[in-house]
This record gives C-alpha cells, sequence and structure tokens, in this order.
C-alpha cells in the first residue's frame, strides 16, 4: 500500500486553479484537478474563472466548484472600451482578494486566460507559492506579468527562457483530456460510429467546438476536387456556430458523398483512431493531443489570437519535420491540395507521425503535480 503523499501543513491541500476562456486552458486546468485528487482525495479545490466564458459551464460539469470574476480582455481594436475593462479588472481584483481571503489556499495554479492574472496576483500578495502553466510556445502576456512571483513554470515547449527566469522553468508538456485512446478496437468501432468505409483513406478536419471560418471555407472550395477523389473520406467538424449555414449546404445536394459533416464530433477517441491525416487550427492543447497520439497533421494557424501564438506553435513542429503548415490566407487554394497528396503519401504519413511521436510530453498533469507536492512540503 503506497504511503499517504505529505504535506508540511496536518491538513489536506487547499488548492485554487484559476484561468479558462477557451478549451486549450480548460482541459489541462481540469486535468490538473482530477491528479491532485487523485494524490490527495481529500484535497480541497476551487476554481476562478471569468463570468460568461466556457468554464464556467465546463468546470462544474466536471464536479468542480467555481467562482467567476468580472474581468475581461483588453481591446487592441477600440481603446474607449477598456476604459470598462479597467473596471472590471479593478473589481476582479478586490474579488480575487476576497476569494484569497475567504478559502485560504495552500497554493494557486494559473493556466493562463483573463481570471488568472487577478488570482494569483491576489495570491502572490498573500505570499501564497504559485504554479503557472504556459501551454503555447509563445507565452501569454499573463503569464509573462505573473512570472516574477512565481515559485514554478511549468512548460510544454523547450526555449521558453526567452519568456521566464530559465530557474523557475520545469518542462512538463500540457494535459490533455484523459479519455482519448487511438487503439484498433477504437478504429473499427468509428468505421461503425461515423458510417466510414474502412477501405478508404480518412481525413479529420477539426475547428474546435464553434468551428474555423477558413478551414470551413477551404473545404467547400475544394468540394469538386474532394468528390472526384474515389479513395478518401472526410469527417468534417464545421463547428456549431457554422452548422445551420454548412447543413443548408448538404440539403441542396453540394456536399460530395465522401464528406461527412458534423457540428461537434463528441467521440474524439473513435475520430482520431480512424484519421490517417488530420487538419486543425494549432491550439497548444490540439498539438498535445496530436503528439500523444502520434497522428500526422496539418496546421493551419488561427491569425485571430494573441501575439500569433499558433503560429509560433506550428513553426515549432514544423522545423522538427513533425506537422505541415498551410498559412491561414493561403488556406483555400492550398490546404485541400496539400491533404489529398499528404494522405495518399504513406512514407511521408509516416515520417510525420514519427517525428510528432518524439515531442510528446507524457504524464503531464501527473508532473505538474509534483511540483505543487514540492511546494506544499516547503510552505506553510
Amino acid at each position: 500500500m503506497n504511503p499517504k503523499p505529505e504535506t508540511k501543513s496536518s491538513h489536506p491541500p487547499k488548492v485554487i486553479i484559476s484561468g479558462g476562456g477557451t478549451g486549450g486552458h480548460i482541459f489541462p486546468a481540469i486535468s490538473i484537478a482530477n491528479s491532485i485528487k487523485e494524490r490527495w482525495p481529500d484535497a480541497e479545490i476551487l476554481f476562478v474563472g471569468a463570468e460568461n466564458r466556457m468554464e464556467m459551464e465546463r468546470v462544474p460539469a466536471a464536479g468542480y466548484k467555481i467562482i467567476g470574476l468580472p474581468v475581461a480582455g483588453f481591446d487592441r481594436k477600440n481603446m474607449l472600451k477598456n476604459v470598462s475593462v479597467a473596471i472590471k479588472l479593478l473589481k476582479s481584483l478586490g474579488k480575487a482578494r476576497n476569494i484569497i481571503n475567504s478559502f485560504k489556499p495552500d497554493i494557486a495554479v494559473g493556466v493562463g486566460g483573463y481570471a488568472s492574472g487577478p488570482t494569483l496576483r491576489a495570491a502572490a500578495a498573500k505570499g501564497i507559492p504559485t504554479v503557472l502553466q504556459e501551454q503555447n510556445s509563445y507565452a501569454g502576456v499573463t503569464n509573462k506579468m505573473l512570472a516574477q512571483k512565481a515559485a514554478k513554470i511549468c512548460v510544454a515547449y523547450e526555449g521558453m527562457e526567452r519568456f521566464f527566469p530559465k530557474e523557475k522553468i520545469v518542462l512538463t508538456g500540457n494535459p490533455t483530456r484523459q479519455d482519448l485512446v487511438v487503439s484498433k478496437e477504437n478504429r473499427e468501432k468509428g468505421y461503425a460510429h461515423f458510417g466510414l468505409d474502412s477501405d478508404k483513406k480518412t481525413i479529420l478536419m477539426v475547428g474546435g467546438s464553434l468551428g474555423a471560418r477558413t478551414l470551413n471555407d477551404s473545404i467547400v472550395e475544394s468540394f469538386p476536387k474532394i468528390g472526384k477523389t474515389d479513395n478518401v473520406q472526410i469527417i468534417w467538424q464545421c463547428g456549431k456556430y457554422y452548422f445551420k449555414e454548412m447543413s443548408d449546404l448538404q440539403v441542396q445536394g453540394k456536399i460530395p458523398k465522401n464528406v461527412y459533416l458534423f457540428d461537434f464530433v463528441s467521440r474524439m477517441d473513435y475520430a482520431y483512431s480512424v484519421a490517417d491525416l488530420v487538419i486543425s487550427r494549432a491550439g497548444a492543447g490540439s498539438i498535445s493531443e496530436f503528439c500523444l497520439l502520434g497522428k500526422p497533421v496539418i496546421l493551419v494557424p488561427s491569425p485571430n489570437v494573441a501575439e500569433d501564438h499558433q503560429t509560433q506553435n506550428a513553426t515549432a513542429l514544423v522545423k522538427k519535420d513533425a506537422a505541415v503548415m498551410v498559412s491561414d490566407a493561403n488556406a483555400k487554394a492550398l490546404l485541400f491540395d496539400t491533404a489529398l497528396r499528404l494522405v495518399d503519401d504513406n512514407e511521408k504519413l509516416k515520417s510525420l507521425s514519427d517525428n510528432i511521436t518524439k515531442l510528446a510530453q507524457k504524464d503531464s498533469a501527473k508532473r505538474i503535480v509534483d511540483e505543487i507536492q514540492k511546494l506544499l512540503a516547503i510552505s506553510g
């Protein structure tokens, strides 16, 4: 029987986890929380998110309590809107201080996103150790601001000392969804689940839960050439935001029979298992999944993110011949020419799979909790 992990304090650890805004922040946060609970079943975990963002639904669905802050992002296009942003930030700082004083955490973990700034600043001001988790190869503004006071900074890419103090950095990788398993069994189930032909090559195109306009426009533009390709089939997750528009094309008979349209793919374990090639945006969480699953991928970085960090993420893989990148601007013209050519090149698919697998960081959530445990043992 394994001995119970020790902390310096006698009570089970109390942990605040803060951040969110996108699935790329929320999935790692929940994975870290689950790993904390595995190590200390009696641990108290409180999430702090941003009001009206997706974490306010996803976190309670995962079984954890969350409090929302009225914080909002800085508006670079309309400077006048930032008056209200500043007011919300001041309110959030006050509320974060109250949360820290009331909950009295032993440690605070920030995963990036609007809410982590006020929360971790308030924790650090009270002398509570803080841990940052940076998912991207180009550090976010919030984490760069919080780094000076952080005890540890858990990163997913090498070379992050250009953003953070080297002595604080630990390479852990990004925690991913824990229910993703690529297997022969899931491949067979996937063909049945999606109604696919097991003799054809399969391309999976995902643009996130809301979808991606560029990816959708690119496949629509390429319907004629896709329809003439007999040995390929495509699972197309267009996103809930675009589903009505795209399903109208299906009603009109414009979508080729070898293209399977979905608003959202709930069984990603099946989808990844059947996919010979994936087309995706270049979010850090998605890339971590591709590395762990060894999936050949064409990345189309979103230009609508802070500091263009998706291009930085994709470039880090392309430099190691672990992915193919098509720019957002060129996607309509080049994406499916590239994809249809690549999915037929078994040698290149294997090379991409081998190289991306080498970049996988396994047991990331557990390794982050290892760092939390070290800090808990010397604090309090």
